[in-house]
């Protein structure tokens, strides 16, 4: 197997040694704490069946930390560019997988493969002749990620939906909003991507593991009802030990506390307020100016809390947000600017740490994370142009340049 492609430009170094990461191929295992090239999935191959947001999450995640993952495309598209970002870290081949004869070539990467990604509704795979059973018997070690909304099974397992509907179902939507309003929808955070394409993720490498002990591969069923519901265990538990009402914005973290919110400041900008702990409330009633007053004495005394948040609220209002960001600077209070997408990759902290890379058109995007001290990966590849590289990876696949010019003909390839 092939570990990642190449990256272009700069390679990061060890982020927290500051030893520079090597290119190449992976060696013989590195002493204990020294930084060895390629990420800690390096030597992997996925292969992705090209589909929409939390599938290309996952593949995403897996090719940052250095598994080479191989992309199917559709003919229909070749020659158009990746999605930014989201597709970086890929290599793209366009294979028309309606056709037999491309899903025989898509079965040929499979066959070399540790893990094949999936996000069709449940039987698409099937019908396709690239389902779990087929794909398994000819690569029995083999780890098989399927990627939906309401899961492989279910009485809602055909029906269509987003985000949206799935945190629905699961209670995650009821959760946010402000009291006596209506549920907030939390962007496609909770249900495409932390409960859809990084459970994928987690459940794909779990069972990578699972295969390098037993040699046996497997399905993992992952499904954006069953994370976004995972995500809420806290939640759950906090309900069963009676501290969680069931209704929005009346509890500890859903901004019904008003040390746990946020504020509109003189511009119209907004800081955070996460003064949980009473040494932290302290430090924010005394940079307020309001250590004395009764009304916030009593922290956790609930039928306090609205005339708490009037008054705190009238003093963030009085100044701009910087300025308030700027009067907590080094404090206890914990406090911070809520910042636009636009300002978070210029803050300092987030510089600092490499929070966000540039991207190949200059524009800012979140780098891979988590870090590693032993295992640095390089510098994601920028999203390529859909099956871009057909021919390369198809090669090495097997297939001879006259088989491919034939499906070229046919246009089971692009």
């Amino acid at each position: 197997m092939t570990g990642n492609p190449a990256a272009s430009g700069s390679v990061t170094g060890n982020p927290m040694t500051g030893t520079p990461a090597a290119d190449g191929p992976v060696g013989p295992g590195p002493a204990i704490g020294a930084p060895a090239p390629g990420g800690p999935l390096a030597g992997l191959r996925v292969v992705e069946l090209g589909g929409i947001g939390p599938g290309p999450f996952g593949a995403m995640l897996l090719g940052d930390l250095g598994a080479e993952v191989i992309r199917i495309d559709r003919p229909a598209d070749a020659g158009r560019p990746g999605f930014p970002v989201l597709h970086r870290g890929r290599r793209s081949v366009a294979v028309d997988l309606k056709h037999p004869e491309g899903a025989a070539a898509a079965l040929r990467l499979i066959d070399g493969a540790d893990a094949v990604i999936e996000g069709f509704r449940p039987g698409v795979a099937e019908r396709l002749g690239l389902g779990p059973d087929t794909c398994l018997a000819r690569n029995p070690r083999l780890v098989y990620g399927r990627m939906t909304g309401w899961g492989q099974d279910g009485p809602k397992a055909q029906d269509p939906g987003h985000d949206i509907n799935y945190i629905a179902l699961s209670g995650a939507l009821h959760t946010v909003g402000p009291a006596g309003g209506a549920p907030v929808v939390p962007l496609n955070l909770v249900g495409d991507f932390g409960g859809g394409g990084m459970l994928l993720a987690l459940g794909v490498v779990s069972a990578l593991l699972s295969a390098a002990r037993t040699g046996r591969g497997q399905v993992v069923d992952a499904a954006m009802t069953d994370g976004s519901a995972a995500l809420l265990a806290m939640t759950y538990g906090f309900l069963a030990a009676g501290r969680w009402r069931d209704e929005r914005g009346v509890n500890l973290l859903d901004g019904g506390a008003p040390f746990y919110t946020t504020y509109e400041c003189a511009d119209g900008r907004h800081v955070a307020v996460g003064a949980i702990e009473p040494q932290f409330h302290a430090a924010l009633l005394a940079g307020l100016g309001l250590t004395d007053d009764p009304d916030l004495a009593r922290q956790h005394d609930t039928e306090r809390w609205p005339a708490a948040r009037k008054k705190l609220a009238e003093r963030f209002a009085a100044r701009p947000r910087d300025a308030w960001a700027a009067h907590f600077a080094g404090t206890q209070a914990c406090v911070t600017p809520v910042l636009s997408l636009g300002e978070a990759p210029q803050h300092p902290h987030n510089a600092a740490r490499g929070t966000f890379r540039t991207g190949p058109t200059g524009a800012p995007e979140p780098a891979p994370a988590p870090r590693f001290s032993a295992t640095p990966p390089g510098e994601p590849t920028p999203a390529p142009e859909v099956g871009a590289d057909t021919r390369t990876v198809m090669t090495g696949a097997g297939l001879d340049e006259t088989e491919l010019d034939a499906l070229v003909d046919k246009g089971v390839l692009s």
